[in-house]
């Protein structure tokens, strides 16, 4: 978290590191096995907190959001990443898979209802679910909205970003040959796919640090190169998830039955200049769903990692327990 300028004055705003009181593997559909963790207070308000990506991972600084004395937080790796297996895998890996999971995890620890708590892919896993199964939904707390629709996709890999960073943009764009630039997802599919290990985490590495370098308002462009690994799973799930647009009936399908999840209260916490998921879809989202409250965080991009959007998370979180 030393990296970016402004990551450091973050860490003041969240709660103090907390180890799992209960690690679990959870065995799933499609010979898929999950990483699952809980911490906070087993007799606590509990709170599922969902990864972004697809393909993202939880990570011991997403559990730092919760006052340990009223959450019970759980976190869980989703197929494919982090500690789940099989690692990259995108066999029997789909939205429905992913909602389908959450309701095994809620059973298996038998809680009736979450507080569901995700950005950006885990912002749009968390709408799903919830529309899927508002009853079980006490809360929801957004961050990134990102809705799963083409003109995201068009915005992200169709050359709307790349105006802002162009110099980072040619550095995605030059490694697929320009017959084939119409259709970056595709192009990129078809190398992470190839079955060719080394040619597969080239690419990647590039298609991490493209959306790694847009995170935060502080960046300077350069998305740093991930692990081989980590980047493999990544833009693999990612780019999979991405080519069946999200496994969702149709484009915006979100919004269409957003009327589902008119009565659960949430917030949408949204940096004002959020590269990879542009605020318009939160603000539309806003409008669609009576009970969210939209908060705008200026000087704020897309990381979870930025001051300004840990202070209201937290702060958010804190209103949730004292109301």
């Amino acid at each position: 978290m030393d990296k970016i300028p402004g990551q450091k004055r973050a860490v003041q705003y969240l709660y103090p590191p907390i180890d799992p009181f209960a690690q679990h593997t959870l065995e799933v559909s499609g010979g898929h096995s999950l990483y699952v963790e809980e911490c906070g207070n087993p007799d606590g308000v509990p709170v599922i907190v969902l990864h972004g990506g697809p393909g993202g991972g939880c990570s011991p600084a997403m559990r730092r959001y919760f006052d340990p004395e009223v959450y019970r937080v759980v976190l869980f790796d989703q197929r494919g990443c982090g500690r789940s297996r099989p690692f990259a895998s995108v066999r029997d890996n789909t939205t429905w898979d992913l909602v389908s999971d959450i309701e095994t995890i809620r059973e298996m620890l038998g809680i009736d209802r979450f507080v569901v708590f995700g950005g950006s892919w885990g912002a749009t896993l968390a709408l799903i679910y919830a529309i899927t199964h508002p009853e079980r939904a006490r809360a929801l707390v957004l961050r990134g909205v990102f809705l799963m629709t083409q003109a995201e996709l068009d915005w992200f890999y169709g050359g709307g970003a790349g105006q802002f960073w162009p110099e980072t943009w040619a550095r995605f764009v030059d490694l697929i040959p320009e017959d084939e630039r119409d259709d970056l997802i595709a192009a990129y599919h078809r190398r992470l796919f190839s079955g060719d290990m080394q040619l597969e985490t080239k690419y990647a590495r590039a298609w991490s640090s493209w959306e790694n370098a847009l995170a935060s308002v502080y960046s300077n462009g350069q998305g740093g190169e991930a692990p081989g690994d980590y980047a493999r799973a990544f833009a693999r799930l990612e780019n999979h998830y991405f080519t069946n647009r999200g496994f969702l009936e149709q484009d915006g399908w979100i919004l269409k039955n957003a009327h589902r999840i008119a009565d659960i209260p949430g917030v949408i916490v949204q940096g004002r200049y959020d590269m990879i998921c542009p605020p318009r879809r939160a603000w539309e989202l806003s409008r669609a769903w009576p009970a969210g409250e939209l908060r705008m965080i200026r000087n704020a991009g897309h990381a979870l990692s930025e001051p300004g959007i840990s202070a209201e998370l937290v702060r958010v979180m804190d209103d949730l327990a004292s109301g």
